[in-house]
C-alpha cells in the first residue's frame, strides 16, 4: 500500500494539539466509501518498556472475514504517552505496517477512537485523513462523552454525546457483554460505522479485524 510521507511530525504536546485542531477540519463524517470487499484491523503494542512501537495490520475479505494479508512493523517510539495524543505515538509504526501490505483495504477498523475524542481527532480520524481511507474507531473504553446504558442485546446501542453533540454510539456486539464505543473515523457515517462493526463481529465482543490485529501486535512470536 502506498503511504504518503508525513512532511512534519511533532515532538511536543503543544505542537500535537495544534495539529489536531487543524486536521479536525478535514474529517468527513458522511459516507464516502465505495464497495467494500476488504476490511482491515490495526493495533499497536510496545516492546522494551515502551521504547519500541510494534504495529500490526490484518486484512480480511469481506463479508466472510477470511484473513488475506497481514504485516507487522516495529520502530523506535518517537512520542511520549499523553492521553488524548496517542495517535502521535502509534501512527508512525502503523504507517510502516500499512506500507507492507499488498491488498489495499476499502475500510479500516482502528483499535481506538474516531471523533469520540476531546478535539474530535482520535487515532481513527487521524489515520484516515493521513492515508485517505475510510476508517472507524472501535474503542473498548470511554474517552469522552455521556450515554445511557444500551439495551442488553446484540445490536443494541445508545448515543454517545459530548457537549450536546452526538460523537458516537455505545454498541453491544454481544448480549451480556460490555459495549464498545464506536465513532466515525473518516469518510464514514455513524450509522454505517455501527453496521460494519456488527458485521465484523459475528461471534465475539470485538470485531475479527481487531482480534487478529491485536494478536499480531501483542504476540512477539508472530513476527513476519
Amino acid at each position: 500500500m502506498q503511504i504518503p510521507s508525513a512532511a512534519y511530525w511533532p515532538t511536543t504536546a503543544a505542537e500535537a494539539v495544534a495539529i489536531q485542531n487543524d486536521l479536525r477540519k478535514q474529517v468527513i463524517t458522511t459516507d464516502q466509501l465505495g464497495h467494500v470487499s476488504l476490511v482491515a484491523g490495526v493495533d499497536v503494542g510496545f516492546e522494551n518498556d515502551g521504547e519500541i512501537t510494534r504495529a500490526a495490520v490484518a486484512v480480511l475479505r469481506y463479508p466472510d472475514l477470511v484473513l488475506v494479508d497481514q504485516a507487522i512493523a516495529k520502530t523506535p517510539t518517537r512520542f511520549p504517552y499523553i492521553p488524548g495524543l496517542l495517535s502521535f505515538r502509534e501512527i508512525p509504526a502503523l504507517l510502516m505496517a500499512l506500507e507492507k501490505i499488498t491488498k489495499v483495504p476499502d475500510l479500516i477498523l482502528c483499535d481506538g477512537q474516531g471523533i469520540a475524542h476531546p478535539r474530535r481527532l482520535g487515532i481513527a480520524s487521524h489515520l484516515g485523513i493521513l492515508i485517505d481511507v475510510p476508517t472507524i474507531g472501535v474503542g473498548k473504553s470511554l474517552l469522552v462523552g455521556k450515554y445511557e446504558t444500551p439495551p442488553d442485546e446484540r445490536g443494541g446501542w445508545s448515543p454517545l454525546v459530548h457537549y450536546k453533540e452526538t460523537i458516537g454510539a455505545v454498541l453491544r456486539t454481544r448480549k451480556g457483554f460490555n459495549p464498545l464505543f464506536i465513532s466515525p473515523g473518516h469518510r464514514v457515517s455513524l450509522e454505517t460505522s455501527i453496521a460494519y462493526v456488527l458485521a465484523c463481529s459475528p461471534k465475539y465482543r470485538l470485531p475479527e479485524t481487531t482480534r487478529m490485529a491485536h494478536h499480531m501486535a501483542s504476540n512477539m512470536k508472530d513476527d513476519k
